[in-house]
């Protein structure tokens, strides 16, 4: 009788991120179970905001381990770990754990003299893509391998600035508060300007005149962005005032390349109603969103209001800020006035739009617990993992055909919502809930659902009844979703039904119908 050729049976999927046999204890005492060195270092990069402070564990001791695990990888597996780093700077939009990864996989690969698969120099290139990360990696290397820095870190960062550098950039990044000035960087790398870019040689000389002699470096009259910028500089502190006022003023403020944050230093006074009203059309959406409290304080009009509105609740504005979408829920929490909820409501929307329609009945567990409060997602927000998983994990209920939205902590509750209702008003719904049983709430809430998709930092209590994902049947695919990178997790993962993601990218959720599809998910960089 034939068992395994036959039309209607599926392959068993399997995803990437896999456990070992060897099994571990969580911080809270559960059954953990360890990942393989790849899985690991992936959750931990894409949870790992590097030198920040997490419930259970130091950032010193996160940065270590994620450093570690690079070194190691970037020698044995190198293709592998080069594809990573570039991922994380590219579709992850995760900075800085890309240029410490890059940094440690030219580190390791130097001192174990291997030359083989992707080079030092392009992993290094791959990494750079905002003008002032040349300067930031210099910075990362001579403080953390010293100021011998080697060719292929060097080539690597020339690279980058010749796709990186011009008038633009150069008036945005190029601040006294930086330890690494564009001159620095040239400086040290020795970049030749790009045979495709004339104006880059009159730029690099420029930039070194700049940081060198300021009081005398002229700018290449052939760059307009920066004749106009030296103009404006020029002008007496008592006109300046004026230019702002002006019915030009708009336009010729774009022009010079004047930031919001260079203005008010330009104006040498506040920035009242005229200044921000000048320098809003030349802002971006990300910059106007981290304005909001400023343009209502200035009292900027209507119809301006109007316009940043629209550009921050645009779609194509979204997609191209690249922002993940708890930012637009921070912005939310702390805007000053009801004119800018229903553009950020939108603008999270927008940003959910690659949140799968997920057909059958669907367990959506958040974790509340105490260590998902204590997290904040960095030091610089204000905003923390477990409101970041409330997000998400409403996101997927609102777009499931039939779903069951649930938080969890030392107790649980179902969430009630309708379909048409503002995710804002359902995230209010969310509360506070103490320590972390996940395994006694999948036993409460599971009933038969198709599917289940836990949002947490998988630390666990210890059960009796075992792991969370003990609590479902086999044939029923588990879905985790760890957003703190934790060494210990709190089911297997890698094969059968059981799935492990890093992070909370939209990405991800892509994976879940390629799963069920029973269509091997690979590293989101060889897909």
């Amino acid at each position: 009788m034939a068992r395994f050729n036959v039309r209607a049976r599926k392959s068993q999927p399997t995803s990437p991120v896999t456990t070992t046999v060897r099994t571990l204890r969580t911080h809270q005492g559960g059954r953990g179970h360890e990942r393989d060195a790849r899985s690991e270092l992936f959750l931990l990069a894409v949870a790992n905001f590097v030198s920040q402070q997490t419930f259970y564990e130091t950032g010193a001791a996160r940065d270590d381990r994620f450093t570690k695990l690079v070194r190691e990888l970037a020698v044995s597996d190198p293709s592998w770990t080069a594809g990573l780093l570039g991922w994380l700077r590219g579709e992850g939009n995760l900075r800085t754990a890309a240029l410490v990864g890059a940094a440690g996989y030219v580190s390791a690969r130097l001192a174990a003299g291997t030359t083989d698969g992707p080079s030092n120099r392009q992993v290094v290139d791959s990494v750079l893509q905002r003008p002032d990360e040349p300067g930031e990696l210099l910075a990362y290397w001579t403080a953390t391998y010293g100021r011998n820095i080697p060719k292929p870190v060097k080539r690597g960062i020339a690279d980058a600035v010749r796709r990186l550098y011009n008038g633009r950039s150069l008036l945005k990044y190029d601040t006294a508060s930086k330890g690494y000035r564009f001159g620095d960087v040239l400086n040290l790398v020795h970049a030749a300007p790009d045979p495709d870019k004339p104006w880059q040689g009159e730029l690099f000389r420029y930039a070194l005149d700049r940081r060198h002699h300021p009081d005398t470096a002229v700018p290449p009259a052939s760059d307009r962005v920066l004749t106009a910028h030296r103009e404006l500089m020029a002008l007496p502190v008592e006109d300046r005032r004026a230019v702002v006022t002006s019915e030009a003023g708009a336009e010729r403020l774009a022009t010079a390349g004047m930031t919001w944050e260079a203005l008010a230093g330009w104006l040498q006074g506040p920035m009242d109603k005229a200044a921000w009203e000048a320098v809003i059309p030349s802002m971006g959406a990300m910059a106007a969103t981290r304005n909001l409290r400023n343009f209502d304080e200035a009292g900027v009009c209507d119809e301006v209001a109007a316009r940043v509105a629209a550009k921050i609740s645009d779609p194509a504005e979204v997609a191209r800020s690249r922002q993940f979408p708890f930012r637009y829920l921070a912005a939310y929490q702390h805007a000053p006035s009801l004119r800018w909820a229903y553009p950020l409501e939108r603008a999270l929307g927008h940003s959910l739009a690659n949140v799968p329609a997920l057909p059958g009945r669907t367990l959506v567990l958040v974790d509340r617990s105490g260590s998902m409060f204590y997290a904040r997602l960095s030091d610089r927000s204000e905003l923390n993992r477990a409101d970041a998983a409330a997000i998400f994990g409403t996101a997927l209920a609102l777009r499931a055909a039939d779903a069951d939205l649930v938080e969890f902590g030392t107790s649980s509750n179902t969430i009630k919502f309708r379909e048409e209702e503002s995710m804002l008003k359902i995230l209010e719904r969310f509360g506070d809930l103490g320590g972390t049983d996940t395994t006694e709430a999948v036993r409460r809430h599971y009933r038969d659902h198709d599917r289940v998709l836990i949002v947490t930092d998988e630390q666990y209590a210890a059960s009796r009844h075992g792991d969370p994902t003990d609590q479902v049947p086999a044939n029923v695919p588990v879905y985790t979703w760890n957003l703190a990178g934790h060494r210990a997790g709190h089911g297997p993962s890698g094969k059968g039904n059981r799935h492990t993601f890093g992070g909370l990218s939209d990405a991800a959720f892509r994976m879940v119908p390629l799963l069920e599809a029973a269509d091997d998910t690979r590293w989101p960089w060889a897909a």
